[in-house]
């Protein structure tokens, strides 16, 4: 028997004229198998300056000095190359993925986790985050045709969510959180979350809670008016999500830049001869201008396109005689569209 059995170790043979050799290859291989540093696993052939004591895992496909030494350790000894061919089971630590491989009989591959408590990959695990992986992404893939992932709650007033953070710090959240509805909510600071979209469970039909919209009106019979661009009063709110709408002005400000729908609906009395349209920061919209004559039901919607801040009211338009309405039943609405 020239070599040991696990290891492939020289042994020293009888009456064998400079022993030192063969014991010192033997030395420098265990110096290599035990507790083994692999420097990389994805080399196919030695890189530039290589030094005595570098180990490698040889990569598929190796060509140069390492051809044909696929999933050997490269062993650099003496200006030269060694090269051991693992078992099943070894292991070794390699630099560059800064984690352990085994060989499993065909291939160096990552350790299988199963069982663990935890597991932290290139950061650590703790008692909360028993899976933590640092890395510029994640894959999750399919085996064949189907891939899922299942995110299981113990109640239906748990939750199993998604959530998005920034340094660390909530920014949106999207799952069943709380109830068995299906949600998003975001938050600016990671402390308070507003709601901005909600499915029901039962029937599918989608909600947004925070999307702006109001409904208004203002007490009293007839009314008349024959000032020119005067912004009507609503100061009976009956509907004023996330409050934009101010009674006390009459005015809807857009809480951001998007496009709204406006409507007046109404009762005009016979001797009403006037205009009326919408007003932006307290301009008259003279392009969007509905001319009114006579006793009939006052409709009139316009489209608007607004950044955050701008304010908008009701008012009579440019030119006006009599425009004579009835209060109580005229209303005053807007919503978010888009």
């Amino acid at each position: 028997m020239s070599q040991t059995f696990r290891l492939s170790l020289p042994l020293i043979q009888g009456a064998q004229a400079q022993k030192h050799i063969t014991h010192n290859e033997a030395l420098a291989i265990l110096d290599a198998l035990v507790q083994p540093v692999a420097i990389s696993a994805e080399e196919t052939a030695p890189p530039d300056g290589v030094a005595d004591g570098d180990l490698y895992i040889v990569a598929p496909e190796a060509s140069g000095a390492w051809a044909g030494e696929q999933d050997s350790l490269a062993f650099r000894l003496n200006g030269g190359w060694i090269f051991l061919r693992p078992g099943e089971g070894w292991s070794a630590w390699v630099l560059s993925r800064n984690g352990k491989m085994v060989f499993d009989g065909t291939s160096w591959v990552l350790p299988a986790a199963s069982g663990a408590d935890m597991l932290g990959i290139n950061a650590a695990a703790d008692a909360v985050n028993r899976l933590t992986v640092a890395a510029p992404s994640t894959l999750l893939s399919h085996e064949g045709s189907d891939h899922r992932l299942i995110l299981n709650k113990a109640t239906p007033t748990d939750t199993a969510s998604l959530v998005f953070q920034t340094d660390f710090s909530g920014r949106a959240e999207m799952g069943t959180m709380g109830s068995g509805a299906f949600g998003v909510k975001v938050s600016t600071d990671g402390a308070t979350w507003k709601n901005a979209l909600a499915f029901d469970p039962a029937t599918a039909v989608p909600s947004y809670p925070a999307m702006p919209c109001f409904s208004a009106t203002s007490a009293g019979g007839w009314r008349e008016v024959t000032a020119i661009n005067e912004d009507l009063p609503f100061d009976v709110v009956t509907l004023n999500t996330g409050g934009h709408f101010n009674s006390a002005t009459s005015k809807f400000t857009a809480p951001v830049a998007g496009i709204y729908a406006f409507v007046i609906n109404g009762f005009l009395a016979g001797a009403t001869n006037s205009r009326i349209c919408f007003a932006v920061d307290g301009l008259t919209r003279a392009d969007q201008m509905q001319v009114l004559l006579g006793a009939a039901p006052l409709s009139f919607t316009s489209i608007l396109n607004l950044n955050a801040g701008q304010a908008v009211t009701c008012r009579t338009g440019n030119v006006n005689a009599m425009f004579r309405y009835f209060q109580a039943h005229t209303a005053f609405s807007g919503w978010k569209i888009a």
